[in-house]
């Protein structure tokens, strides 16, 4: 999942923790996983909306540890194939390994969004999750024009993301994840890039997509949690707890830095927690058409 996790980009996300072997904060798939059970409903709905059909051919971008596959084989069906890439190789082998069992083929392999080892068109949709937070907005383009080549004219190219600017916990500050984010989005590119979501409509103009259109959702966990989402909210709270600590705003965050201490606002009986999820949706043009807003290549 993403791009690689050296240099500048790799010491930005050493803070975020729950690290894969790419070196990305949150990528790990115990912390995935979690994630994905807590939002399962929410996830599915929205990939519903992209409007897969039985017989094509699917690419999950970015698969992480696998948990879209079934998912996306079973509303392929039989006829169709899925094909699924990551840059964590254990996430590839894990992913691998749970599409076994799936209704559809389904093949997994290791690589990078950015150079995609597909033919042209080979594809009539491509799902991108929980990944573009990764790219800032040049590598972002890349990727985006690798989807576009690989899926088919009509096809269509869906992006899903986390939008910070939805995350709240109460009982609380109503303003402690709003503080947070724009106090580390000053020296973390990838704090901006969680607070870039709404945007990317205008990314996929940029990239030559037709039709463009996007739909932001939130979603809300009330108490009590989930098993899931109190271990995923529970977990993540933490590490931007420390990272709080930090940037001065340590005081404001205390409550939140033991997952599992005393007093936590998610064990409360009015505990409350949210984020927010945007999708957006994209369709490759066809010869000859006419697509406005997108890049122009320079003489």
């Amino acid at each position: 999942m993403g791009p690689q996790g050296g240099g500048r980009q790799g010491a930005d996300h050493q803070a975020w923790g729950h690290a894969s072997s790419n070196g990305l904060g949150f990528t790990h798939h115990t912390i995935v996983d979690q994630h994905f059970r807590a939002c399962e409903e929410a996830y599915l709905g929205l990939l519903d909306e992209v409007g897969i059909r039985p017989g094509w051919r699917v690419l999950d971008a970015g698969c992480g540890p696998g948990d879209f596959l079934p998912h996306l084989a079973h509303r392929v069906g039989p006829e169709g194939r899925v094909c699924a890439i990551d840059l964590a190789q254990e996430n590839a082998a894990l992913a691998a390994r749970r599409a076994r069992e799936s209704v559809s083929p389904v093949r997994v392999v290791r690589g990078s969004l950015f150079a995609l080892p597909y033919p042209d068109g080979a594809f009539d949709a491509a799902w991108c999750a929980n990944t573009v937070q990764y790219f800032d907005d040049t590598q972002l383009a890349t990727v985006l024009a690798e989807l576009k080549r690989v899926v088919r004219p009509g096809g269509i190219v869906a992006v899903k993301d986390l939008d910070a600017h939805l995350i709240t916990a109460r009982p609380g500050d109503p303003y402690l994840f709003a503080d947070f984010f724009r106090a580390a989005s000053a020296d973390s590119g990838y704090a901006r890039q969680l607070l870039r979501s709404r945007e990317l409509y205008r990314h996929l103009r940029r990239a030559g997509l037709t039709a463009v259109r996007q739909r932001t959702v939130l979603i809300e966990h009330h108490a009590p949690l989930t098993p899931a989402a109190r271990a995923f909210y529970g977990a993540s709270s933490a590490q931007l707890a420390a990272q709080a600590e930090r940037l001065g705003l340590a005081d404001r965050w205390r409550r939140l830095r033991e997952p599992d201490g005393p007093g936590h606002p998610l064990d409360d009986p009015d505990g409350y927690i949210s984020e927010g999820n945007v999708l957006a949706l994209g369709t490759v043009p066809r010869p000859g058409t006419r697509t406005p807003g997108a890049a122009t290549p320079q003489a």
